[in-house]
């Protein structure tokens, strides 16, 4: 996906994402070194079933442990 850096303010970055120009605000110091107003970016966002996975498993063992707590 395509986006432009439209401004900065405060720590953020205004960021026009896609041909409909959806706003988002990404912290600057995720950008790459040199971003500035009118800088393109070319990112991705993408699934990670494997992370969530993990994810699941960490919340899964937790819920366990404070079933175990319970007198």
């Amino acid at each position: 996906m395509k986006a432009v850096i439209d401004r900065f303010e405060g720590t953020f970055a205004v960021v026009l994402a896609g041909e409909q120009e959806i706003r988002v605000d990404i912290p600057r110091k995720l950008l790459p070194a040199g971003s500035r107003e009118g800088s393109w970016l070319d990112f991705s966002i993408s699934l990670d079933p494997e992370g969530e996975r993990r994810q699941r498993d960490k919340i899964q063992n937790m819920l366990d442990r404070l079933k175990q707590k319970k007198p």
